[in-house]
């Protein structure tokens, strides 16, 4: 999973190799069953009526086989990709359960939101469960399943919303065949298999419910599919849905440099865990802005305008290329943590490091590769990363580890302080951190092994198999050991346990390149500005801020801090005349030649206050240049050769 930079799963049968806990540690509530590693007797049924989807009611019908006794009911609360126990099940209404025609009365479990409870009569064997899952209005959520998911001209269907399974068994052994009902006329993507088609209504084969909640599934009236591995036995294709036809056409250029990172990924890993991969891709300004991997396909959500501006392609090339990767590292492989018999038991996150940094990097490095920046825009990228996580007054007091293992608290934590709070920085500084370990592998072995061969050794076993495969820290060392022997341990947790000032992962200059600051923002910055119409001046006074003046940020203990401005105030003015980006940047460049401070009109909610500045540094943007010795970040982002 990942959430774009210009803001910002389970599968297949039972997992095989070396899952020693018991069912019964699994266990949510004693007044319900432990799942159990057993077949569900029968077949679940679920029909999802999306004919009102322009309207954002998404109707459904769901059977579920039964015996009569007490009987529990679960909504699926840890989404996979998602490390938060963030089920929308809030958006569940009209709950109606029925059998033989009467309706049953249930209650929900005052222990677990997620959890319904009910008694099914002697002579009953089937359920009929309906309900409506009320998809948010854009503006009311912005991220995955709380994310405005449907506009008049498509929808994006994530499965875990519209269907409730039974309590008591592995979620890998409860079997459920879909029908999804579209609107006239409209096409779809999904990683699903059609069983058969009666007008607007397709039924798909039965499948697992891991499977059935790891396969979600776009349509609309603006459609395109395109081969992303021509001739290619396994394959791959991108469907894209829109909210216009022009938006969901790539060029030709485009089409190219996105096989180009198929291959370039295929390359990296000498294997696939799929048996065949559909990106489904949403463009549109009427959704949240993410990306959620799949084994088999990912849903990713860009603006509208990602194919035709060129900045904006810029920006998020990238998305497709770090879900596309966690096939292999997070679906197929995983932290044993992070997998669970059912979707209704507690994940754990310590290794978000690896799952999402380690993904983080290689999506970078593969975007490169293929073509979808150059090396100047991949340096970039990792320039205003490096400074980013450099100027992160958080380490103070919090770790990387910490991110990682806060994380259920952190994607969905309040807004503001992003440099004290610290966040999600598993994703930026883990791909600083795997730069580290990838640079300090080359160095040692003389340029003969490099984290690629990791690559290989650590996901690229039983090619086609998409049966997970767990790991733990230990066996991440031992892999790296078996590339480049080292203390890779001790070199891992001095940088994820590290609290203090200084930023301690060395990529950047062991790879042969510096970061330093100029007054020219590099082509990246540019980018960004250019899509918000923002400033971003935390390397100088120590905000950033919206073209309409809103304070994103601001820099803990930083010129700004001191002069007493927080995120979420507005700047009125600026030198006594109206705020703009560009005047509070020359401003800056002003203040650096005089003794004056730089004054801003300030307002907190109805109440206006004028502050001083103190800074005199001029403006200073990050850049990466060359600091002699070999140039390893050169060799790492040069494309593979078969």
């Amino acid at each position: 999973m990942k959430i774009p930079a210009f803001r910002s799963s389970l599968i297949a049968a039972a997992v095989i190799g070396a899952l020693s806990l018991s069912a019964a540690s699994f266990a949510q509530d004693a007044s319900r069953p432990a799942p159990v590693d057993q077949p569900y007797p029968g077949t679940l049924a679920v029909k999802v009526d999306l004919t009102d989807a322009a309207k954002r009611i998404f109707r459904v019908h769901e059977t579920i086989p039964v015996t009569s006794g007490p009987f529990t009911l679960l909504y699926p609360e840890w989404i996979p990709g998602e490390h938060a126990p963030s089920g929308p099940i809030q958006n569940v209404a009209g709950l109606i359960i029925t059998a033989n025609g009467k309706q049953l009365p249930w209650r929900r479990d005052l222990r677990d939101m997620f959890a319904i409870n009910l008694d099914v009569p002697a002579g009953v064997s089937q359920l009929d469960v309906s309900f409506q899952f009320l998809s948010p209005a854009p503006g009311q959520g912005s991220l995955f399943g709380a994310s405005a998911s449907s506009t008049p001209n498509f929808v994006d269907v994530e499965f875990n919303q519209v269907a409730f399974y039974p309590a008591g068994h592995y979620s890998s052994q409860i079997h459920i065949q879909p029908t999804v009902e579209l609107p006239q006329g409209w096409k779809f993507g999904t990683a699903l298999q059609v069983e058969s088609q009666a007008g607007n209504a397709i039924t798909f084969k039965p499948v697992t419910f891991n499977n059935f909640v790891d396969s979600p599934l776009i349509a609309g009236t603006h459609f395109d599919r395109v081969d992303l591995a021509p001739g290619a036995k396994v394959p791959v294709h991108l469907n894209v849905v829109g909210d216009a036809a022009d938006d969901v056409k790539l060029t030709t250029k485009q089409l190219d440099e996105q096989r180009s990172m198929v291959k370039q990924t295929g390359l990296l890993f000498g294997s696939h865990h799929y048996d065949h991969y559909d990106f489904l891709l949403t463009l549109s300004d009427h959704t949240g802005h993410f990306g959620l991997e799949h084994h088999q396909s990912s849903d990713d959500r860009l603006p509208a305008d990602f194919f035709t501006n060129d900045d904006m392609h810029t920006l998020a090339a990238s998305l497709m290329t770090h879900e596309y990767v966690h096939s292999w590292n997070g679906k197929f492989r995983r932290p044993a943590d992070l997998w669970t018999p059912n979707f209704n038991v507690k994940e754990q996150d310590d290794l978000l490091w690896v799952y999402e940094g380690l993904t983080d990097y290689w999506c970078s490095v593969l975007t490169a590769r293929s073509g979808l920046w150059t090396p100047a825009q991949y340096r970039d990228v990792m320039a205003n990363m490096d400074a980013a996580m450099s100027a992160r007054t958080g380490r103070a007091w919090r770790s990387l580890q910490d991110t990682a293992d806060a994380a259920p608290l952190t994607y969905y934590g309040g807004g503001g302080w992003a440099n004290w709070r610290r966040g999600t920085d598993f994703y930026p500084e883990g791909q600083l951190l795997w730069l580290d370990v990838d640079t300090k592998i080359r160095e040692l072995s003389g340029g003969k092994h490099s984290l690629d061969d990791f690559a290989r050794a650590f996901y690229g076993m039983d090619n086609g198999s998409y049966v997970t495969k767990t790991y733990t820290f230990d066996d991440v060392i031992h892999t790296l050991n078996q590339v480049q022997p080292f203390d890779w341990a001790t070199f891992l947790r001095a940088r994820l346990d590290y609290t203090g000032p200084n930023l301690p992962e060395k990529g950047i200059d062991r790879g042969g390149w510096k970061l330093v600051y100029t007054d020219k923002p590099n082509a990246a910055t540019k980018a960004m500005e250019s899509i918000r119409h923002g400033a971003n001046m935390a390397y100088s006074i120590g905000l950033s801020a919206s073209s309409s003046g809103s304070i994103y940020d601001v820099q803990w203990n930083g010129p700004a801090f001191k002069a007493g401005l927080v995120p979420g105030l507005t700047i009125v003015a600026v030198d006594g005349k109206d705020f703009s980006s560009e005047r509070l940047k020359d401003a800056v460049k002003a203040a650096k030649t005089g003794d004056a401070p730089i004054t801003l009109l300030v307002k907190n909610i109805d109440v206006y206050n004028t502050v001083s500045i103190d800074y005199h540094g001029g403006l200073r943007y990050p850049h990466l240049v060359r600091a002699g010795g070999k140039d390893l970040i050169g060799a790492i982002v040069a494309p593979l050769k078969k």
